[in-house]
């Protein structure tokens, strides 16, 4: 038995010209009296991060800028309808720090920072105990 599927991404406008703002206006010269845009792909195997791309393109394709389309894909996780188990889920694999987190962190970079002055200054002293020693 074989399993074919298909996915379809339908965008179609209409635009009716006012003739109201005057000859050469640019509003009116830059619509276009009609858009069709149709998006067909294989489905019988797409995963979960395919579909996005797809929708992705969909989105580009119908005007959205690229700013907006992530913004709205961030929105889907980081939102008060989300366990925030989840979202940290996220946040580990990619590598992100959520903003009630950003004092704990800072606190750790100051620590390590500290550490490392302190290895950098024994370091100084022993190669100066070693140079004064002659």
């Amino acid at each position: 038995m074989t399993y074919e599927a298909t996915v379809q991404l339908k965008f179609d406008a209409t635009w009716t010209r006012t003739y109201t703002n005057g000859f050469g206006s640019t509003v009116e010269d830059d619509m276009l009296p009609e858009e069709h845009y149709l998006i067909t792909a294989p489905a019988d195997d797409l995963n979960c991060r395919q579909y996005f791309k797809l929708f992705e393109k969909f989105l580009l394709c119908v005007g959205m800028s690229p700013e907006n389309i992530r913004s709205g894909a961030m929105s889907l996780v980081f939102n008060d309808c989300v366990r925030e188990e989840n979202q940290r889920k996220v946040c580990v694999e990619y590598e992100l720090t959520m903003d009630e987190d950003l004092r704990s962190k800072f606190e750790q970079w100051k620590k390590e920072e500290e550490e490392i002055d302190q290895i950098v200054k024994n370091t100084q002293n022993v190669v100066d105990k070693c140079f004064n020693n002659d």
